[in-house]
């Protein structure tokens, strides 16, 4: 039995992965602000992230074997739960995504990831460097890219998500105060695209390829769309709690085999809900429908694998997503 806190765990993956923990055997708390109620069974903290001083307050004397952080966004969370759980816990998962790596999020003069862009080969966690320029800098770092010409709303958005994770690991690997901070046992879980749950999916990729495919309205994709990686709910949830019973370190792929194109996603669609579907190609530059990518955007998840996890594959799993999605927007 572990002690576990999970901070966040109020919804989608999250509570699937509160639920396994407790039925599991282990001591499992939430914290949150209260907006939710956890599940019968599992313990509760009230506190609001950002806020240092109540952070400490809410915690009191407790530590724990490990913690699950699903809601930091921002480097300047990473340096407050940093300095508060320093000393109070084996371990620290935090949730970070695919975005990190993806090229066209950094900000204009930097190129930390390996090479001007991701290799058409899935990307391996060392890809991305955290110990080099920009990132190994003393604290605070700019939290947001400035805007770049030509960026809509959506793509400021997109770029603000994975500048902030990425400088959130940063934050965890060397410590608020630059590289030469204490050591931290952090672990960065680089999620896929996650689907599945109909309703509970609330970023409503999914449903846009249903709505639009079932009203034989066309999908916009770019000329040359390439694969990306998808992780269904439930396996994100069994993920997160198979690492928090582990005792790497460092950051980790988490990806179902297989790295469908968006035309391929709109085939299992259209296949599932027994009607054909129509793409019309957009400019260059231009916006596209979800998933639908004009550079590599696939994850190797070979780390994973070879340390023991099991990964279904997205082939299996999707065509039943589909179908939940579909029920859920009837």
């Amino acid at each position: 039995m572990k002690r576990i806190l999970v901070i966040g765990g109020s919804r989608y993956f999250g509570k699937s992965l509160v639920t396994r923990l407790r039925d599991a055997g282990d001591d499992v708390m939430v914290l949150n602000r209260g907006s939710s109620a956890p599940p019968p069974g599992v313990g509760r903290l009230l506190a609001d992230r950002d806020d240092e001083a109540g952070l400490r307050t809410a915690l009191g004397g407790r530590d724990f074997d490990v913690v699950v952080d699903q809601v930091c966004y921002t480097p300047l969370q990473a340096a407050v739960a940093r300095r508060v759980f320093a000393g109070r816990t084996g371990r620290y998962v935090m949730t970070s995504t695919m975005e990190v790596y993806d090229p066209a999020t950094f900000p204009a003069g930097s190129a930390p990831c390996t090479g001007s862009a991701l290799p058409v080969v899935p990307v391996v966690e060392g890809a991305l460097d955290l110990t080099g320029p920009p990132f190994a800098r003393p604290f605070p770092y700019r939290q947001e890219p400035a805007p770049a010409p030509g960026d809509t709303q959506a793509r400021v958005r997109a770029r603000a998500y994975a500048e902030g994770k990425r400088q959130a690991e940063a934050v965890f690997l060397h410590g608020p105060d630059g590289p030469d901070g204490p050591p931290f046992p952090f672990v960065s879980v680089r999620t896929a695209h996650v689907l599945g749950g109909g309703r509970a999916e609330f970023t409503g990729r999914l449903a846009h390829y249903v709505r639009r495919i079932a009203a034989g309205i066309p999908v916009d994709v770019h000329a040359t769309p390439y694969g990306t990686s998808f992780i269904h709910h439930l396996e994100m949830a069994d993920f997160l709690g198979w690492t928090a019973r582990q005792t790497f370190t460092g950051p980790v792929n988490a990806a179902s085999h297989g790295a469908p194109d968006v035309l391929a996603l709109c085939t299992t669609v259209a296949e599932r809900l027994g009607r054909r579907f129509r793409h019309r190609v957009v400019e260059a530059g231009a916006d596209a429908s979800p998933f639908s990518f004009d550079r590599a955007y696939a994850m190797d998840n070979g780390r994973a694998t070879a340390l023991g996890f099991a990964f279904g594959r997205v082939a299996d799993w999707l065509p039943g997503a589909v179908t939940e999605t579909a029920r859920a927007a009837a």
